[in-house]
């Protein structure tokens, strides 16, 4: 008589690597680890069915340190191997760390198209800023203005904000959350673990060596309920220290109102749809900057027809027409030609 086999739970002990963390003492990517550790396990996914795929940079260390399967490779292609991957395995759970140079200078294009296609990544992106592995040169997020080791004048680029960019690539998950809120980094990768299609996450994270303090007013308890604003699906804008303030909307342009002031009630308020199909409300909020506050949360979560399934219907419908094939009977039909 067989025995079934009892299947232990994992735990985020699973998931911790051998290997000795190389980061600086104080890096915002310790908090990241540390919360893709504790949620894997709640998952409900074998451990060997995931994989996490970096590039280069200082986050891109990332795979190293999980327990699981895992490619550190070349930069800015992060997103085509996980791709490549996904196609091939489509039942794994796969991962891409990233930060934002390896994102969107070297590899701007295969993020975009990641995005276009909805292929099923979680891909994380660490936003410090900053090249931090190369010692703090700018890069495709640092603020116009920013004198760094390549701007000693001043940057003159105007900075990406990644939430726009993957919006307007046509993203069906796009959120923002930030390395010093343990509880809300948890909840928002949560959030994209779950979703069925492309699943990005930019996490606002504080390099203390190249570029500290970028994010000292969301981290500070003192000042961030009135720098930031937690995005929830059907509710008001609403932030602030006592809550009281919120966002209104005057045609397009959006005004900090103070309830309570000049007749200002919460319906005046805007309410933010995640799932509102076209996504012109989440390129909106993306767009914030102070004075305004900084959204934090889901911008936008919609469903649509992930393309690894739809590759694999397109497979099946070939394989049902034409029959297996060969590489053979591939390579000698269609257009051939006879080089003398």
């Amino acid at each position: 008589m067989n025995q079934m086999t009892e299947i232990k739970p994992l735990t985020r002990k699973d998931f911790e690597s051998d290997q000795d963390v190389r980061w600086c003492p104080g890096c915002g990517d310790y908090a990241l680890l540390a919360q893709v550790q504790k949620l894997l396990p709640t998952l409900g996914i074998p451990r060997e069915n995931f994989a996490f795929i970096s590039g280069i940079g200082c986050s891109s260390r990332f795979p190293y340190y999980m327990e699981t399967y895992g490619m550190h490779s070349i930069h800015g292609r992060a997103p085509a191997i996980a791709s490549g991957l996904k196609l091939a395995r489509p039942e794994l759970s796969v991962w891409v760390v990233s930060g934002d140079g390896d994102s969107l200078a070297i590899g701007g294009n295969h993020f975009i198209h990641a995005m276009r296609r909805n292929i099923g990544l979680k891909m994380i992106m660490l936003n410090n800023r900053i090249y931090g592995l190369t010692k703090g040169q700018y890069s495709p997020t640092s603020e116009f203005g920013k004198k760094t080791k390549t701007t000693p004048l001043g940057s003159i680029d105007r900075p990406f904000s990644p939430v726009s960019v993957a919006l307007g690539a046509g993203a069906t998950f796009v959120a923002r959350t930030v390395d010093s809120d343990h509880t809300h980094l948890l909840e928002t990768l949560r959030r994209a673990a779950e979703h069925p299609g492309t699943a990005f996450v930019e996490v606002l994270q504080n390099c203390l060596v190249f570029n500290d303090g970028a994010y000292n007013t969301l981290a500070d308890k003192e000042t961030r309920d009135d720098a930031r604003i937690l995005l929830e699906h059907g509710k008001p804008l609403r932030f602030g220290k006592d809550g009281n303030k919120g966002i209104r909307m005057r045609g397009f342009d959006p005004e900090v109102v103070t309830i309570g002031e000049g007749g200002v009630t919460e319906a005046d308020l805007a309410v933010h749809d995640e799932s509102a199909p076209n996504g012109g409300l989440a390129f909106f909020l993306s767009q914030f900057a102070a004075p305004l506050p900084v959204p934090l949360g889901v911008f936008r979560s919609v469903e649509a027809p992930a393309y690894e399934a739809l590759s694999t219907q397109l497979a099946a419908d070939a394989r049902a027409q034409k029959g297996p094939g060969t590489l053979e009977k591939l390579f000698n039909s269609g257009d051939t030609w006879t080089i003398a």
